[in-house]
């Protein structure tokens, strides 16, 4: 088995929790999700803290650090009580929100940090999302572009994933990427697949080409004559319910042939020249389970690659032939020591949660492609590598050629 693992894509964060205030206007609590803190005064023996300057009706005035009886923690300037100026949340979680507050509301520019890094930069009206946002991941990585209205995206959204690809579209009145005009786009930024969509899910898409983009509003052509795709993702005994539908990205960039290497059998090939970093072809498989894969012969594992923790993606037979399979051809790619590709993660608006190939250098057209399947080269008892015979060998050859 084929054992390369790349963590999964960072989901997009969720709307963050505004604080909040009474009806009077004074500090008195904060509105976290599904729940309600309630500010405590000076108290050591129970342990809440607030530090500030008292107006002469006993409010906080100037800058002033409160913590909740959550142990959130809120430090900012005050004026009689209400939060005026900049100041920033400290959530119990270890999530932060900071920003200019006036009479005791969030007003323009805002910045939430989530737990594990990934921010939210957006404005806010009255405490409130209200107009442009962008989302980063915790790698700083933009995963979302678009607007907020009243706390909700709104109006055309783009979400980005990792892999190069992206989402685009008017969203419904939840927020979600519902309805009849949206579009997966490719990460070459050109080959989409536009229609129906329902929750980012694609329920009928046909090819088109991203013409241009305007003021964030994508404007796109369909390709004459496409073939309809919808989300199909694999199952324990099903590959695919379209077997023979190549995927037309793919089909721009590589194709099958004999390969150069010997006794490989076929072997996958660039149709184009193309620049590191790009993305090839998709290895998209029946999805079983790592205990099936490690209780059956080696045999039967030549098409197999770890997915994640849970899940391996295989092409058995007769999907290994593509006169009855050809949806994907990633599984087509040989193993060499010195590869011109990688394996990575990649989510599919057709086939959901795979690996591609992606190249590792500039590759020139009719170029065969090759990734190191990454065995464990680590001994495991008396039968030595957790490999096949074949591995086994090329391994000891390019060992002994590399001390020469």
């Amino acid at each position: 088995m084929k054992q390369l693992s790349v963590p999964s894509p960072h989901p997009a964060p969720p709307t963050p929790a505004v604080p909040g205030t009474s009806p009077s206007g004074a500090l008195t609590s904060a509105v976290i999700p599904g729940r309600r803190v309630h500010l405590q005064p000076w108290n050591p023996l129970l342990g809440f803290v607030a530090t500030w300057h008292l107006d002469e009706d006993g409010l906080p005035h100037g800058f002033c650090t409160v913590t909740y009886s959550s142990t959130d923690r809120f430090e900012g300037s005050f004026i009689h009580g209400e939060k005026n100026g900049r100041g920033k949340f400290f959530f119990f979680d270890g999530s932060t929100l900071e920003g200019y507050y006036v009479d005791d509301a969030l007003q323009g520019q805002g910045i939430y940090t989530y737990e594990d890094g990934g921010v939210l930069q957006g404005i806010y009206v009255d405490g409130e999302l209200n107009g442009p946002a962008q989302e980063y991941d915790s790698d700083s990585r933009l995963i979302f572009k678009g607007q907020y209205k009243d706390n909700i995206r709104h109006g055309v959204c783009w979400i980005y994933y990792p892999d190069g690809g992206s989402l685009v579209g008017e969203v419904n009145e939840e927020g979600e990427m519902t309805g009849e005009k949206i579009a997966y786009v490719y990460p070459d930024g050109t080959t989409a697949l536009y229609g129906k969509f329902m929750d980012g899910e694609m329920i009928e898409g046909k090819l088109a080409t991203l013409l241009s983009i305007e003021e964030g509003r994508p404007h796109f052509e369909l390709v004459p004559g496409s073939s309809v795709y919808h989300f199909d993702k694999s199952t324990s005994s099903c590959i695919s319910t379209t077997a023979l539908l190549p995927d037309p990205y793919e089909s721009e960039r590589v194709y099958v042939a004999e390969s150069l290497i010997s006794s490989a059998g076929e072997g996958l090939f660039s149709k184009v020249a193309m620049e590191p970093n790009t993305v090839t072809s998709f290895y998209n498989g029946v999805r079983i389970t790592h205990q099936e894969v490690d209780n059956r012969d080696w045999a039967l594992n030549g098409n197999t690659l770890s997915l994640d923790e849970d899940t391996v993606i295989d092409v058995p037979e007769p999907y290994n032939r593509v006169s009855k399979y050809c949806a994907s051809l990633g599984h087509k790619a040989n193993h060499s020591f010195t590869p011109n590709c990688i394996y990575d993660t990649f989510v599919h608006p057709r086939f959901g949660p795979i690996k591609c190939i992606r190249t590792l250098r500039a590759v020139e057209a009719h170029e065969e492609l090759t990734v190191a399947y990454g065995y464990d080269h680590s001994p495991r008892g008396k039968n030595g590598l957790e490999a096949p015979e074949w591995y086994q060998l090329e391994l000891k050859a390019f060992q002994a050629s590399q001390q020469k």
